[in-house]
């Protein structure tokens, strides 16, 4: 609410003193929105009821999406690290006309009234969470070193996890499990601005176009302690970041293949679907496009991959859903339709309704044969 009041206010400005100071203003603002790196964690669900069994929710458009899901709420003080909670639900079992119920999977149990927000990572706060072994490791970037978990298993073909924008290596605990079961090693990393990992010079987002060169640390790691091949596994931002890779490093050689889920495959797409959410005319959204441009010194026609692709193309799965409001659809579609044509070995999976990430939440039995029967078919 308090974006839509600055915009408003940006836009009268714009329209009093014509072409300048308010739409500059909106354009700055807009674009520090994106590469802000402070997290701002927002509780917009209520729990109405709640026992052993059962979570009760106000219905609303994303307390009513399928599937599996955590549940999430804050502490005393507001923030999710200091007493909160987080519990897995389970698929919508009762709609009313105000309210949705959902059974209860695992956690405690939320009381009524608590705010709370659906969680696509519904499991915490490392991979022993999901029973598996794992050492806590540093990757040594161009930064500094970034935390990392490592997965051990009996494979030479690694998986190296990248979360997107604003997320954390939670992220992965969905469908480690999965790649595990396939004797596959997993490497969970952080990069610039994550907790735990240094900070950007500039304390910005580089919405891909530096955090690369920590992903390629990352690979370095994973081939200095003998992966032979290794697959990038990247959600949302990265994506973008996976790309980058691909494009600009010689590690690249060493990918034998990738998995995308609501990938950013066309940055200028995804901030003009972001700017539509805010309600940004499109001349601002295009303003705002370009200020971010000159203030990380982005260039956004690389990270459109149907115009152009990556130098390295391995075999990609590429997974989105239709109801994503983050990270639109339509790019995902039209760079596996225009794949055969960059010479791209590609595979897509397109899920209907849920949010943005959300793909596994929505049946993540479904999702994890489609990733390992992808890989099991480009590893052999």
């Amino acid at each position: 609410m308090a974006l839509l009041v600055r915009v408003g206010t940006g836009i009268g400005l714009g329209m009093g003193l014509g072409i300048g100071a308010g739409a500059a203003g909106v354009g700055w603002f807009y674009s520090s929105l994106l590469l802000d790196t402070s997290e701002r964690p927002l509780y917009p669900e209520r729990v109405l009821a709640s026992d052993d069994a059962t979570v009760t929710l106000a219905a609303s458009r994303l307390t009513s999406q399928p599937g599996t899901w955590g549940l999430r709420w804050p502490g005393p003080d507001g923030r999710p690290d200091s007493g909160g909670g987080l519990a897995v639900i389970g698929p919508v079992t009762t709609v009313r006309r105000r309210e949705v119920v959902r059974p209860l999977l695992g956690g405690p149990v939320p009381r009524p009234g608590t705010s709370a927000v659906l969680d696509a990572g519904p499991y915490d706060p490392d991979p022993g969470a999901r029973g598996l072994a794992f050492d806590d490791v540093e990757v040594v970037g161009p930064l500094g070193p970034c935390p990392a978990w490592l997965v051990p298993a009996d494979g030479d073909t690694w998986v190296v996890m990248v979360h997107g924008r604003g997320g954390s290596r939670r992220e992965a605990l969905r469908v480690l499990p999965a790649l595990h079961g396939m004797g596959l090693p997993g490497l969970v990393v952080t990069y610039r601005n994550d907790v735990g990992a240094p900070r950007s010079p500039d304390g910005f987002y580089h919405l891909g176009d530096t955090e690369w060169t920590d992903l390629e640390a990352a690979v370095r790691f994973a081939r200095d302690r003998g992966a032979r091949r290794v697959v990038l596994f990247g959600w949302s931002m990265g994506g973008a970041i996976i790309a980058a890779l691909l494009d600009r490093s010689p590690e690249a050689a060493a990918v034998a293949a990738v998995v995308w889920d609501a990938p950013l495959v066309d940055w200028r797409a995804t901030l003009r679907q972001q700017a539509r959410n805010r309600r940004l005319p499109p001349v601002l959204s295009r303003l705002a496009t370009a200020m971010t441009s000159r203030r990380i010194g982005i260039d956004f026609d690389r990270f459109d991959l149907r115009r152009r692709p990556p130098a390295h193309r391995p075999p990609t799965l590429i997974v989105h859903s239709t109801g994503d409001t983050a990270v639109p659809v339509g790019p995902s579609r039209d760079l596996a339709a225009a794949a055969p044509a960059l010479d791209w070995p590609m595979r897509y999976l397109e899920v209907p309704a849920v949010e943005h990430t959300a793909s596994w939440n929505a049946d993540p039995a479904a999702y994890e044969r489609a990733v390992t029967s992808f890989l099991a078919e480009v590893l052999r």
